[in-house]
């Protein structure tokens, strides 16, 4: 999985490319691969690894250049992995021409995370899928599937 971080290729998808595929086709072109993964994701080293229709895995390795001032993983960190894996998760649902954006999301730290935490995997889910809206769950958890936060999200789902 995340031996793959230093053979991606970062990046944004060209506008005309992107209005031309469905959501699935382009969450599932970034998880395997055959699409850029966004420079956030380069930077904070984190994979786009699992796309199905309602339900998108990143996964991510704690590493010291994370940490906040108490020596933890700082909380941006999960939000940032919550809020893409959520997002994707609605774009994963979305027609052609259509895209997301995130209008509003909640998160819960429930256990710090360290760089010891070892491998983690932050799951979105859609909840509900309307004509201008969209609501996703997203869970984070370590190698033993511990929580370590979770999170909602309301995007609005818009023309391209």
């Amino acid at each position: 999985m995340l031996d793959r971080i230093g053979k991606r290729t970062y990046g944004t998808v060209d506008a005309a490319e992107r209005r031309a595929m469905a959501g699935l086709a382009f969450v599932r072109g970034i998880a395997d691969g055959t699409l850029p993964l966004n420079t956030i994701a380069q930077t904070l080293g984190y994979d786009v690894t699992e796309a199905d229709a309602g339900r998108v895995v990143i996964v991510a390795y704690p590493n010291a250049t994370l940490l906040n001032p108490a020596g933890t993983v700082h909380g941006g960190f999960s939000a940032t992995l919550l809020d893409s894996c959520m997002g994707l998760a609605i774009e994963s649902t979305l027609e052609q021409g259509l895209a997301q954006t995130t209008l509003e999301f909640k998160i819960s730290l429930v256990r710090p995370i360290t760089t010891e935490t070892g491998v983690i995997r932050a799951e979105g889910t859609v909840l509900s899928r309307g004509r201008r809206v969209g609501t996703a769950e997203g869970r984070l958890v370590d190698q033993s599937g511990r929580l370590l936060a979770y999170g909602t999200t309301t995007c609005l789902i818009f023309d391209l």
